[in-house]
């Protein structure tokens, strides 16, 4: 069953992203479908957080997605290579959105591995968020898509995961965001070892 509307526009990022563990990450790109199970996650708190894109309220082209009503892609590059894809939640105007870092492999594996030119069993195919998007298929071209829609969306299959398999901690790379790097907003699941470097605090 598809994640529904209300689910997004919620206002406790926080809370969505440890509920996104567990749910399913899908795409439909030229009628190909991969899946993947999301098994880490980061939140990111819109204008009060310095780690985020919207921190002190700046607005761009780029960012204009996380604008958008809860329920949206925000898709963006990373270094000029990596595809990163979030979750935008909230209401219109409030750019809360949740980075969606590692996964578990689900559906359309064989094409998943061909994007990444990877072998079967290899563990680093769906861990880090560029990774698990090439592996996708997700790339910027995606942004400001509906997750409602028939391109990109998530799953709810109703995969447990309790509060002990869940670690928290601090976010990957944003030494620049001060007091804020600190937060412990990241959530990694023990669905699969497919983690980027899981810090237990």
């Amino acid at each position: 069953m598809n994640v529904a509307l209300e689910f997004y526009v919620r206002e406790d990022v926080v809370q969505i992203s440890r509920e996104l563990l567990g749910k399913v990450l899908c795409t439909k790109l030229n009628d190909r479908v991969t899946k993947a199970i999301i098994t880490e996650t980061e939140a990111y708190a819109g204008v009060s957080d310095k780690a985020s894109h919207a921190y002190g309220g700046r607005r761009t082209l780029r960012t204009e997605p996380l604008y958008a009503r809860g329920g949206t892609a925000y898709v963006y590059l990373c270094y000029g290579i990596h595809h990163l894809f979030n979750v935008v939640t909230n209401t219109t105007g409030t750019p809360h959105a949740v980075l969606i870092r590692a996964g578990s492999s689900f559906e359309g594996s064989e094409l998943m591995h061909k994007r990444r030119d990877k072998c079967h069993g290899d563990k680093s195919l769906l861990a880090g968020p560029g990774s698990l998007s090439k592996a996708l298929g997700i790339t910027t071209e995606l942004t400001g898509s509906n997750l409602l829609g028939d391109q990109v969306w998530i799953e709810d299959h109703k995969i447990a995961v309790a509060a002990d398999e869940i670690t928290a901690g601090p976010r990957v790379g944003i030494d620049y965001a001060e007091e804020d790097a600190t937060r412990p907003y990241r959530f990694i699941a023990d669905v699969e070892k497919a983690v980027t470097a899981p810090t237990r605090i």
